[in-house]
């Protein structure tokens, strides 16, 4: 049995407590052992800052993004070999493991492309410059700097290379080092993706820390120039965010946590049109795929009152074919959950549900002897007004249909009722009605999908994040934001007001510089 490690202050060390077992999900065997009790955290983050910072900073954006491009290199040329991993450690699939391991790589060449437009400067001009005075002469001008501190990215169990990746991306180009911890149930998949990046030299030295195991008392070592970038739970997130010494330095803190994502089909669409085989298609896999263990999976599905029994005919029909196996085999559709642990919130909380709703297909029952295997299971609510369908996030293979007049008042009220989400998709052609929706869960959502006939056959799906759009959301989301271009940087980076001659300001620190052009 491995015993992983964590790579602190350059080099590869066990901590010296007792370890926590990591599990096989298909056979419910231990295969890894996780622990990093007495690493030197304070040195840790004071090393990040010196030595890391330091590397970092040294060149500009445009460098920065040719060392991601590099890493984006070094990982996919590990892909099988991690896939492997991912399966024996996740219970993903061939096809859940590729979409987590290309979505990592995928991030890192999206950000090292982007880096190419950011020129060789350490500062990023923010918006035009501005007259001040009674002339030209004085002026002022907006710009974005580094923050000379750390980042500590906490990563949920769920993605452990695109969780990584895609927040080290933008930290890394902005120019701060980041101290990494996966999530521990599936810690070995980080881990070997963690020793790929050591292995490659792609990043300078400092520039990365990867501590497998508790952050111990990291956290009481960061400071007003550092930053926490947490996905998990919302429970896990407050704990987080209301930590003594973060409060008191004023750290900057981002979460992602929980979200009970919503499908709407508007009344609209029929089902012979090209966006209701979106709908359904969409739904499928997010019923599916990782085992619905996605924070953009959908949990509702608002669908007007005359087409729940033919939505919930298709999506029964749909589920019931899906095959359930072992991850390892290509014909596996649907692996099982990632851990036992996973296996009893899941299955609680489907009960819990099963009190307000009746059970279309699947439900809280283990599949096979060995295996933390559950069925896709589908609810009907008995009445869209109960709470628990709109404040519980049962993370994996289970949503409900919720019935609604067609209206987009609504549609707006109940998608809304989930208290601030991630993604809300919304199906269909009538764009004043589509518009009414929009606008009206905007304000509660980071992202909005419409599909209509147009797009249908060439958009990804709603649960696809993209690095080129943002990725979180208001109220029980979390609040926070990562990705979406360059407004990534923006968690890493100072916003400071320059103002003077414009001679020297504008030309220095505007976007006439040709080596800070954006």
């Amino acid at each position: 049995m491995i015993t992983l490690e964590s790579f602190v202050r350059g080099a590869w060390q066990r901590g010296n407590g007792k370890p926590r077992p990591l599990q096989d999900p298909t056979q419910e065997t231990d295969i890894a052992l996780c622990d990093s009790t007495g690493l030197d955290f304070a040195g840790a983050v004071a090393w990040a800052r010196a030595t890391g910072g330091a590397n970092l900073r040294r060149v500009g954006f445009a460098e920065r993004g040719r060392w991601l491009k590099a890493l984006s290199a070094a990982i996919h040329a590990q892909r099988d070999a991690l896939i492997a991993v991912s399966a024996q450690n996740g219970g993903s699939t061939r096809g859940d493991a590729k979409f987590d391991l290309d979505g990592a790589t995928g991030t890192l060449a999206a950000y090292a492309k982007l880096a190419e437009s950011l020129g060789d400067e350490n500062f990023l001009p923010d918006g035009d410059g501005v007259q001040l005075g009674r002339t030209a002469r004085f002026w002022g001008q907006h710009v974005r700097v580094p923050r000379p501190g750390v980042a500590v990215h906490v990563n949920a169990f769920n993605f452990p290379a695109w969780g990584m990746c895609e927040k080290l991306a933008c930290s890394v180009l902005a120019g701060v080092p980041a101290i990494s911890k996966p999530g521990t149930p599936t810690a070995l998949v980080a881990y070997r993706v963690a020793q790929v990046v050591t292995q490659s030299n792609a990043l300078p030295e400092g520039a990365f820390q990867f501590v497998c195991g508790s952050l111990g008392d990291t956290l009481d070592w960061l400071g007003p120039q550092d930053t926490l970038a947490f996905t998990g739970s919302a429970k896990t997130g407050a704990m987080l965010k209301g930590h003594a010494r973060l409060v008191g330095a004023n750290t900057r803190v981002t979460l992602e946590a929980d979200s009970l994502n919503c499908a709407i089909l508007a009344p609209d669409v029929g089902d012979d049109a090209d966006t209701w085989s979106a709908f359904v298609n969409h739904l499928v896999t997010d019923l599916t795929q990782k085992t619905g263990q996605k924070c953009t999976a959908v949990r509702r599905i608002l669908v007007p009152r005359d087409r729940v029994e033919a939505v919930v005919e298709t999506l029964v029909d749909r589920l019931s074919r899906i095959a359930i196996g072992d991850p390892a085999d290509e014909a596996t559709k649907m692996g099982p959950l990632a851990s036992g642990a996973q296996f009893e919130d899941v299955t609680k909380g489907m009960k819990a549900l099963a009190t307000v709703a009746r059970t279309a297909c699947g439900g809280p029952v283990k599949l096979k002897d060995r295996g933390f295997f559950v069925a896709p299971t589908l609810f009907v609510a008995n009445d869209v007004e109960a709470d628990v369908l709109h404040s519980l996030e049962v993370f994996g293979p289970c949503a409900s249909v919720l019935c609604y007049d067609g209206s987009a008042a609504e549609a707006v009220r109940l998608a809304n009722r989930g208290g601030g989400g991630l993604v809300a998709s919304v199906y269909a052609n009538d764009k004043r009605w589509t518009d009414d929706v929009v606008l009206g869960i905007a304000p509660w959502h980071g992202r909005i999908w419409v599909c209509s006939d147009k797009v249908a056959d060439q958009a990804y799906a709603p649960g696809m994040v993209l690095p080129q759009s943002i990725h979180g959301g208001p109220g029980r989301a979390g609040g926070g934001e990562e990705l979406g271009g360059l407004r990534g940087l923006d968690l890493y980076l100072q916003r400071v007001a320059l103002q003077g001659d414009q001679g020297h300001i504008g030309r220095r620190f505007g976007r006439s510089n040709p080596d800070a052009a954006v």
